[in-house]
């Protein structure tokens, strides 16, 4: 009897070099596909974002939403009856121009980012507010700013990708830090700890006053551990844009950019 034709060790081996090369492509595809996707759908859920500020804004007198209240139970994403309970998100001063269930949409791609269950406030989604200028200005910190005062939109951040760097890796962070924070007569006062996250291939997802969204790469990353412990340049965390006058945060910012 002839005997059966069989594989040579080297061409079993050449067969399963190819089979792992192949696999790792497609898994390389399938991974940049979903990133794609989730930076899509964030992306999204920032326009969504600007869109409910801006009927807030309608219904108001055209002031945007507050970021927070003096009581400290209320935040633009949500409010708690007691400062030592949870933020529920279902009853935040946006609640009612965020959808059915009042709730704020949640990035996909920060869900991988997140670490324990404990988060520094629950509800936010992964995306901070400007709070210092639109989510609140200067002289007055629990109001929100008039829309008719933002003389470039187009150039002025209202929310952003955001996180919080803690020791053990990121949590939700609800506000969007510039450079430097800002004393009541508009002076800048000193740095501030980087919030904007770069989760979405290198860049952060931003929404803008006038409603366009737009993916940014950093201008600068932060550099040590911030008062949590938190690494900010290994978790991603930086800014947008220049820096003087604290760039696009500032809408009264005298910068040409």
């Amino acid at each position: 009897m002839k005997g059966r034709a069989a594989f040579t060790l080297v061409e079993l081996l050449v067969v399963i070099a190819i089979i792992s090369i192949v696999s790792a492509l497609v898994f390389s595809a399938v991974k940049s596909a979903r990133e794609s996707a989730g930076a899509a759908k964030c992306l999204g859920n920032l326009r969504f974002l600007a869109e409910a500020n801006g009927r807030y804004a309608g219904e108001h007198n055209g002031q945007y939403c507050y970021a927070q209240e003096k009581s400290n139970k209320v935040r633009w994403h949500g409010s708690r009856s007691s400062v030592s309970e949870k933020f529920d998100a279902t009853q935040g001063p946006l609640a009612p121009y965020l959808g059915r269930d009042g709730r704020v949409k949640e990035c996909p791609t920060f869900q991988q980012f997140l670490s324990g269950k404990e988060s520094f406030e629950n509800g936010s989604g992964g995306y901070g507010y400007n709070a210092i200028y639109i989510g609140g200005t200067p002289r007055n910190k629990w109001e929100g700013e008039n829309m008719n005062n933002i003389p470039r939109p187009e150039r002025t951040l209202m929310f952003a990708d955001t996180a919080l760097a803690r020791e053990d890796g990121v949590q939700e962070y609800p506000y969007a830090e510039p450079y430097q924070w800002v004393a009541p007569n508009g002076r800048l006062a000193g740095p501030l700890s980087p919030s904007v996250h770069f989760r979405h291939g290198g860049k952060a997802n931003v929404v803008w006053c006038d409603g366009h969204a737009s993916p940014e790469l950093p201008k600068r990353l932060g550099s040590g551990k911030n008062y949590y412990g938190g690494d900010e340049g290994k978790n991603s965390l930086g800014w947008v844009g220049p820096e003087v006058e604290n760039g696009y945060w500032n809408p009264r910012r005298k910068l040409e950019d």
